[in-house]
């Protein structure tokens, strides 16, 4: 027995496909979904999405959004949202240097650009975290 999952991005589908179980990082905590789940609708927390399927397991970050779960399907309507093994290192090491430089720069009494480079800095962090995780090729590196 499987749940539909779709995660879809400001931009592009990121995953669409039957699964075994889906496991949310949700506003109140970690949520695993599994097939015939009650409806439930939650904010996303900045977090890993991991999707398993046969045997197998696939992660995600999530910057923020929503999810729509159903008894059939669970949708995430994420702000961004990216495969770990499609993150570019390199870009995200860069946008976490740029964020970084940035803030220290910055005068805080500009709340709005100063929330802004804070949400770079963490998302680049959670990009950079998820690789050093689940990617084989970066395990033992030192990222963060």
């Amino acid at each position: 027995m499987t749940i539909r999952c779709e995660i879809v991005s400001q931009d592009r589908i990121v995953y669409q496909g039957d699964v075994d179980m889906v496991v949310l990082p949700g506003a109140a905590g970690q949520m695993g979904i599994l097939p015939h789940h009650s409806p439930v609708l939650s904010v996303l927390n900045f977090g890993i999405i991991t999707v398993k399927a046969g045997g197998n397991e696939e992660h995600f970050t999530v910057a923020g959004g929503v999810a729509e779960v159903q008894p059939d399907q669970v949708t995430v309507l994420a702000d961004a949202a990216e495969n770990v093994e499609e993150i570019d290192v390199q870009r995200a090491m860069l946008a976490r240097q740029k964020a970084e430089e940035r803030l220290k720069e910055m005068m805080t009494e500009d709340k709005d650009r100063y929330m802004l480079m804070m949400s770079a800095l963490k998302k680049s962090n959670l990009r950079l975290q998820a690789v050093k995780k689940y990617r084989a090729d970066f395990k033992n590196k030192d990222l963060i």
